[in-house]
């Protein structure tokens, strides 16, 4: 699933939405790296059967989001602001991006994303398993791996999440739809007590009962309305994890985009915001990287270390976005999610160090392609100390320094979480593709872009 090394100029195709930002920023990173344009592939010809691949070409697949005549061959509905429908939209998105793979590699392409990486990303029950096996630190979640696999727990609606919270000790937790993106249908819950309950979300019910996303963080201060809420969301999957308490910067709550290309951590933004959720389009703003570096000091890198780690969880795709959140003091870190689609970070240029300095992520990714397609690379130009050769075959755009796995004294194990205090910001991630990947209201309805 990653580009042969050794193979000359590679021809680029792109599978999204042509008038999409997502592809102008890519195609503009290709035009900047002196290629030629990457060939376009529409999701509206995936889903309708029409996909055509050429031989030889590298394939970068991205997000189907935006598009409404899409979504609704995606999602079965004819508004994108509505939250139900994410597991139908989760099932046919699959099914599109596998045969997007068997078109591929029956025409002798071959994709920057693997379909089966794409399909846990999509689904953070599946994706919270990985990572957890594989030893990344995460929250604790009563519904992590497979939801019909052994020891599942069920998730039918409100009963069954206050009997997880009370069976698991976690009186603060966020239960989020399985397959959503940009904080879609997410609930950052706190119960102190029989009848006293808070929910912080951005979802609205309108007078029909249908649930939509909107513009506006508000809280749920009754029991009958949260219960309400996620029973509505419920028959399209649920997945709870504990509620950690985060780091801060200057009086709000924080957390980290980080971007990892071919394995090297190569972009980071920083989030803050006043409520659980730090996605920019429901109020929360760009932090101050330099801040966070001199508060972490020598955990900087153990923080980077943890987002390599999760993304070596999927080493048949070439960029993800990895939502890092920081535990008081800048000194532990867990992984929220992992976003196929994480790399809309317009204009941010490459961390120091990186090698993508100068480059925005479009940039260092068409300059990992090009590294993997150079002939006669350095072995350290070509992949990360102690990558498998699928992972190095994808190139670097250069080299740190290796990352020695983390300690125990800088990452928060899964093993030694105790339930966080009301005194502290939340550790929800920011659900969402880039920092402004949903500023696009309607009604002040906000729709979600995977």
């Amino acid at each position: 699933m990653s580009p042969p090394a050794s193979s000359g100029t590679p021809r680029l195709a792109v599978v999204g939405n042509p008038a999409n930002r997502r592809v102008g920023l890519f195609q503009d990173a290709v035009h900047a790296a002196g290629l030629p344009a990457a060939r376009t592939v529409s999701w509206l010809e995936v889903l309708r059967g029409e996909a055509v691949f050429l031989p030889g070409e590298t394939v970068r697949v991205d997000s189907p989001g935006e598009d409404a005549e899409v979504d609704r061959m995606l999602r079965g509905g004819d508004d994108p602001a509505r939250v139900e429908g994410s597991a139908r939209w989760y099932g046919r998105f699959t099914a599109a991006v596998r045969e997007v793979g068997r078109a591929a590699a029956a025409a002798g392409a071959v994709l920057l994303d693997d379909p089966e990486d794409i399909a846990v990303l999509f689904d953070k029950r599946l994706c919270h398993g990985v990572l957890d096996a594989a030893g990344v630190p995460v929250p604790d979640s009563p519904t992590s791996g497979p939801a019909s696999g052994p020891g599942a727990e069920p998730v039918r609606g409100w009963a069954d999440v206050r009997r997880l919270m009370a069976q698991h000790r976690m009186p603060r937790v966020f239960v989020k739809p399985a397959h959503g993106s940009s904080a879609s249908g997410v609930m950052a819950l706190e119960t102190a007590g029989p009848g006293r309950i808070r929910a912080t979300t951005s979802v609205e019910r309108d007078g029909q009962g249908r649930l939509f996303n909107s513009l506006r963080v508000r809280r749920c201060t009754t029991e009958r309305e949260v219960a309400a809420l996620v029973d509505a969301l419920a028959p399209d999957g649920l997945h709870i994890e504990r509620w950690l308490p985060k780091a801060s910067q200057r009086g709000r709550v924080a957390d980290l985009r980080v971007v990892v290309i071919a394995g090297r951590a190569t972009h980071a933004v920083v989030r803050t915001s006043r409520s659980p959720m730090t996605n920019l389009h429901l109020g929360g703003t760009r932090g101050d990287l330099h801040e966070v570096r001199a508060a972490a000091g020598g955990s900087w890198d153990a923080a980077l270390a943890v987002c390599e780690q999760a993304a070596a969880c999927f080493p048949d795709t070439l960029c993800v976005g990895v939502d890092l959140l920081p535990a008081t003091g800048w000194r532990r870190f867990a992984v929220g999610e992992v976003n196929a689609f994480g790399d809309l970070l317009p204009r941010l240029t490459g961390l120091p160090g990186s090698g993508a300095e100068g480059l925005d992520t479009y940039g260092a990714q068409v300059a990992a392609v090009l590294a993997a397609s150079a002939p006669s690379q350095p072995a350290a130009a070509r992949g990360h100390a102690g990558s498998s050769d699928k992972h190095a075959a994808h190139g670097h755009v250069a080299s740190r320094h290796d990352h020695a796995p983390p300690s125990h004294d800088h990452v928060t194990s899964p093993h030694d979480r105790a339930a966080p205090s009301h005194d502290h910001g939340p550790g929800g991630p920011a659900l969402e593709s880039g920092p402004a990947s949903n500023d696009r209201a309607r009604n002040d309805r906000v729709t979600p872009a995977p």
